[in-house]
């Protein structure tokens, strides 16, 4: 095999000019001038450091620039991460078993789900002189069902076993035909070139319609508590695809591999990196890397579907890397906003770095379209040429016309009618056991921790801790600094900086000017209304003596920022960085509390909040047992999954809100208007703890 190619090409077809450079079995003629044209384009996308942003940064409220900044530094962090990744192949052999657990873990796969019974069942049938399509559904886990179209040729020599294409899908609407049907074209031609090609229906844009969009416009902010992203749901119904290939007499199980453009591009990554089985990788327009999608906003033009929650703060490129060093081919156009040519720049070095430990250099390549988001012939060429050289050692340069290929996302010009490629005919065909529309309800299991066995509640909740902090609050330091004053105590009115450029302010209520006084200082924690006086539900908690401060954490009150629904910017980017919004507040929390304390050491420091606020109170109150002597939550929610609850990774995979107000026993605990079901879940905590005088249930 030949060295590394590298391949700029366009097709003449759609209007732009072809320019290539390429090495290898490639190789195309080119004029010195249009070469030299192309180096100073590439070497530009090179050195240009500012990116391609997506969109102009908010700048509507006091707090769009601090949390940008802060976003753009902590993106900075995890993207440096990758040098480690380059070390020696040895560290990297030794850390990948760890980095796959990672992935399975980040795409809520972690437990693996159990291989139940894939239920094939094929519904129909079309049969033309050169392929065959099979409509076909299968189940990657009880009720979730894919639908999909198997492309196989027409004649197959007795005993032969094809190599064979699992095909992803990109977000192209196609109602209820499912958007496997915009894609058929390539299933014809795997087919008439001895491919056997399942392409199978996403799960928004199926047959069987759920969603994509979560928290990017839905707010089911328990997806981040949940571990829930739709990103684990279409590598799973991949991993089950390989499954049902694989098992076929006419598909060699050895020759494999994974194609799709755009979501379906996201999908190649997850399934490859996930499944060894796949021998060859081609993504289309389905990557780009942290600096793209946070500081430069490109996450705002991407669903759920596109992410994982980055838990454990992964440079992007892992993700592709996790592949070396079976083929992979990393395509890409370069007009395409959503996926920028300084985020393909950056990922395909760090790529090939590391496909050189390998000492496989020649199995990774990049090629680069000229034009914007699509599918053009030089692309198509290219990824089938790739697919060829891998799967059938053949180098021969793909020049069949795009005869078969749909002309343009929306066009209707098919080879085959949509509505003769459906699975279920009519709408009564649809299975009436169906999970797909509520699978994010129960995709990833929700904890349920047992209570203490008598004399091991300290134990118990240590355990728990330790889970909380290695799934959730992996960013909350262990022993987090005093808030650093910003501006001097003044007319009642303390600003700290909780982190470096994150302000949060501490107001004292009428009648709380004077702290040095104070027996008890409350620190009333904001949440979407702002506090102006003594909550009437806290008087009967109050002594003479005490003292009230408002504490307004990141994204309330002077640090607001700017919130639009979608694509909910901030804390959709949060998540790739491996944290939630609300996980900073517990640590602003924390952060006020020692500072107060620090301030106006004859106080000791208590917390209350109502609703969701009263949660965080809670949590800053579990994760600093030294300053916060008690905590009183007003109408406290219960579940992280009832809307306004605070969003913290994975925590419903650790356990839920009654288990976090019963480790917080011995301490004082005041809960207000609480329902009588997590009364007795959370008394019997305390009880555990020997510690039921300490717990006030109102």
């Amino acid at each position: 095999m030949d060295s590394p190619t590298r391949l700029l090409a366009a097709s003449s077809k759609n209007g732009t000019t072809a320019r290539a450079r390429v090495t290898g079995p490639f190789r195309t003629r080119v004029s010195r001038a249009r070469w030299a044209c192309c180096c100073v384009v590439l070497l530009l996308t090179l050195t240009d450091a500012r990116g391609q942003p997506l969109g102009t940064p908010d700048r509507e409220h006091p707090g769009d620039g601090p949390i940008q900044a802060y976003l753009a530094r902590e993106t900075t962090s995890v993207f440096n991460g990758f040098d480690q990744d380059l070390k020696s192949v040895e560290a990297w052999k030794k850390a990948r078993p760890g980095y796959r657990s990672e992935l399975f873990y980040m795409l809520g796969l972690q437990p693996r789900p159990d291989r139940t019974p894939l239920c094939a069942t094929i519904t129909g049938s079309l049969r033309t002189d050169d392929y065959i399509v099979d409509m076909i559904h299968y189940q990657s886990r009880p009720g979730l069902y894919v639908t999909g179209n198997l492309y196989r040729p027409a004649v197959v020599a007795a005993n032969q076993r094809l190599p064979a294409i699992f095909y992803v899908c990109g977000h192209s609407g196609r109602g209820r035909n499912g958007n496997k049907t915009a894609f058929q074209s390539h299933g014809i031609w795997f087919a008439r070139h001895g491919y056997v090609c399942l392409i199978v229906d996403t799960l928004q844009l199926g047959e069987i319609g759920a969603t994509h969009h979560g928290t990017y416009r839905e707010n089911r902010w328990w997806w981040h508590s949940r571990g829930y992203t739709p990103a684990g749901v279409e590598c799973w119904n991949g991993i089950r695809g390989i499954d049902y290939l694989s098992g076929r007499s006419d598909v060699d199980p050895e020759r494999i591999a994974v194609t799709g453009i755009s979501g379906g591009g996201a999908s190649t990554f997850w399934i490859a990196a996930a499944d060894p089985r796949v021998k060859v990788a081609v993504a289309v327009s389905g990557m780009a890397d942290l600096p793209a999608y946070v500081p430069h906003r490109v996450i705002n033009g991407h669903c759920d579907c596109m992410f994982f929650y980055n838990t454990f703060r992964w440079p992007w490129a892992r993700i592709a890397a996790l592949i070396a060093p079976r083929p992979q081919l990393f395509v890409n156009s370069d007009n395409d906003q959503i996926f920028p040519m300084d985020a393909n720049q950056r990922v395909i070095q760090r790529l090939e770095r590391l496909y050189s430990l390998y000492g496989a250099g020649d199995r990774v390549d990049a090629v680069v379209s000229i034009g914007g988001h699509a599918y053009r012939q030089d692309i198509r060429q290219s990824t089938f040429r790739f697919l060829n050289l891998h799967l059938k050692g053949q180098a021969a340069e793909v020049t069949d016309s795009e005869v078969d290929l749909v002309r343009g996302p929306r066009s209707g010009d098919h080879p085959i009618a949509p509505e003769r490629l459906r699975v279920f005919r009519t709408d009564d065909d649809l299975p009436t056991d169906q999970r797909n529309t509520v699978i994010d309800r129960h995709f990833v299991p929700m904890a349920e921790p047992p209570l203490p066995q008598p004399g091991q509640f300290a134990r118990w909740r240590s355990e728990l801790l330790r889970r909380l902090r290695a799934a959730s609050f992996r960013t909350l330091p262990a022993r987090g600094a005093p808030g650093q004053p910003l501006e001097p105590l003044s007319n009642g009115v303390w600003a700290l900086a909780s982190e470096p450029g994150l302000r949060i302010t501490l107001r004292a209520l009428e009648g709380s000017r004077d702290l040095t006084r104070a027996a008890r200082i409350w620190l009333l924690i904001e949440g979407d209304q702002p506090i102006r006086a003594q909550p009437a539900w806290l008087t009967p908690e109050l002594r003479p003596n005490d003292a009230l401060v408002v504490c307004a954490p990141r994204g309330r009150g002077s640090s607001k920022w700017t919130q639009k629904n979608p694509p909910n910017y901030v804390e959709r980017s949060h998540a790739l960085l491996g944290t939630t919004v609300d996980a900073g507040r517990v640590g602003d929390i924390i952060a006020a509390a020692r500072a107060l304390r620090q301030q106006f050491p004859s106080a000791t420091i208590h917390v209350a909040g109502a609703r969701g606020a009263g949660i965080l109170a809670a949590y800053a109150a579990l994760f600093e047992r030294e300053e916060i002597a008690s905590v009183c939550a007003n109408r406290p929610l219960t579940s992280h999954m009832q809307p306004g609850a605070p969003a913290f990774l994975n925590v419903l995979r650790v356990c839920d809100i009654p288990e976090v107000l019963g480790m917080l026993a011995p301490r004082r605990v005041t809960l207000i208007d609480v329902a009588e079901a997590d009364r007795e879940r959370i008394r019997a905590l305390f009880e555990s703890a020997g510690a039921a005088a300490t717990l006030r249930l109102k």
